[in-house]
């Protein structure tokens, strides 16, 4: 229960008050930048000004705008209310807390296009209740975060397109300036998200501008689509201003068009749910940074779901076409694939597991051999377990975006499984967070072995090792070698090359 014991914190820009929530405190809303809105929208963040006295940070912000509907169904929940100005994070601490804490800062997943900081998956007592101090946060999305066009590009000293991106590395600042107030050590920052969270995770190692402001990071159900380069996106700006009746945009036009006017706007002017390579924050593709061996060194956790080929059928991909198309087009070596997957029956199935290893699976050995090259320990997963009560529903696993309630061990507060998950369930989800957070607490260079049901053994050079994290949608963990080894090396070669399903 909250109650009106408002714990003050100390921040460079004024004291912040927030809420006890049992043995936790819990600060909401607390920006991190000015409001990106008239003139700073499409600018990087600038600096929060200063307040006087104390400012209530008890309530969640406002969420950039997107498509209500869409996170609703696909990520995690109603956002709330929408705003051109959402730039704030939430921070979850014990409230018993002796010594600094090692942070986890989140980044929520939604393809670039919808999501929240606050949403009740990402709920941070669970974690706080380890030891840590969570941080959760929103950052610009859709056309309002990754956005391209001559006339803006004409007033940067240097190229700048990647604006969520950019929120990211200023909350991330915030953080390291800011995070000691709270109770959190500045120097344990460990950065994780999923799907686009996880994408975002990439990015920043990649990203000369994030270097330094985070020690660890996880990596959860990324995926191998390429950043969209920067002529392309600059292409697709003039499109959408021309669709506004813009033939010859200024940038003082650009930012006077309605802030919800952009997110309705369907294919081909929807953004790809990738970054834009080419500007200041990403100069190269970041995954051109891995196989290059030069992402920030770090130790990393890295993996994907058993289904992810689920979010594909949501957006509409025809699992079984994409066979059919490669079959027709005589593309990938399609009697290869039928080689390394000798017990899929049919083109749906064989689809389902071609898409997922294609799009998601491969950047796992991707991540693990980069790791591999600059010496720094890699942990590799493979989640899949379904909670007791939907197994007659996930035929296949679990789905993109299963894990999450498990890494924060909030199923009780996720729809719509709060409904029917049971003891055992929740057991294996305190597992799994237990997992997370003893990475966030002691994974570094020189360390191979993270403690739990079963000690996970990082992918050290030489040695290619992956935990499963739910053995045929059933409960257990177990460490396998060689994991998926020549489909994922057959994939990397094509993601090398840049051929991609679409």
């Amino acid at each position: 229960m909250e109650n009106s014991c408002a714990p003050l914190a100390e921040t460079r820009y004024g004291t912040v008050a927030g809420i006890t929530d049992g043995a936790f405190h819990l600060w909401r809303g607390i920006p991190y930048a000015q409001p990106p809105v008239g003139p700073l929208r499409w600018r990087a963040p600038q600096p929060v000004e200063p307040w006087q006295g104390v400012r209530l940070a008890d309530r969640f912000s406002a969420a950039c705008w997107q498509n209500r509907e869409f996170c609703e169904q696909l990520a995690g929940g109603d956002p709330g209310p929408l705003s051109e100005d959402c730039l704030y994070l939430n921070i979850w601490a014990p409230a018993g807390r002796n010594e600094p804490l090692p942070v986890m800062v989140w980044l929520h997943g939604g393809g670039f296009t919808m999501g929240a900081g606050d949403l009740p998956p990402y709920d941070g007592k669970a974690l706080a209740g380890r030891n840590v101090i969570l941080v959760t946060l929103n950052y610009r999305l859709g056309h309002l975060g990754f956005f391209a066009h001559p006339a803006l590009m004409a007033q940067e000293s240097e190229p700048v397109c990647n604006f969520g991106l950019l929120d990211q590395i200023a909350a991330l600042r915030w953080v390291a300036e800011n995070i000691h107030a709270f109770g959190g050590d500045a120097n344990t920052i460990t950065l994780f998200g999923e799907s686009a969270g996880g994408r975002s995770v990439v990015s920043l190692l990649a990203s000369p501008l994030a270097k330094g402001l985070f020690h660890k990071a996880i990596i959860q159900s990324s995926y191998t689509l390429p950043d969209t380069p920067l002529a392309v996106a600059q292409a697709k700006g003039v499109e959408i201003a021309r669709h506004f009746g813009l033939e010859n945009a200024t940038a003082e036009a650009l930012r006077a068009l309605p802030a919800d006017a952009f997110w309705p706007l369907a294919a081909p002017l929807k953004i790809a749910p990738a970054p834009i390579a080419g500007d200041c924050v990403l100069p190269e593709p970041s995954l051109d940074v891995f196989f290059s061996g030069r992402q920030h060194p770090m130790p990393l956790i890295v993996g994907s779901n058993s289904d992810e080929a689920s979010v594909m059928a949501e957006f509409g991909v025809d699992l079984a076409g994409q066979i059919e198309k490669l079959r027709r087009e005589q593309r990938l070596g399609l009697g290869v694939i039928k080689l390394l997957y000798p017990g899929a029956k049919g083109d749906q199935e064989l689809g389902r597991q071609v898409c997922r290893d294609m799009a998601f699976t491969s950047l796992g050995l991707v991540i693990m051999q980069a790791q591999q090259r600059i010496n720094q320990p890699c942990w590799r997963y493979w989640f899949d377990y379904v909670a007791e009560a939907e197994r007659d529903t996930y035929l296949h696993g679990a789905w993109h975006g299963n894990e999450v309630p498990y890494v924060f061990d909030t199923l009780t507060l996720t729809e719509p499984a709060r409904r029917y998950v049971n003891a055992r369930d929740l057991a294996f989800a305190a597992n799994v967070a237990d997992y997370w957070v003893e990475f966030a607490r002691n994974a570094a260079a020189g360390v191979e072995t993270l403690s739990g049901p079963v000690r996970w053994r990082a992918s050290v050079r030489g040695r290619d090792r992956l935990l499963r994290i739910g053995l045929n949608k059933q409960a257990g963990f177990r460490l396998v070698n060689r994991f998926m080894r020549a489909r994922l090396t057959f994939f990397k070669r094509v993601m090398r090359h840049h051929v991609k399903l679409d």
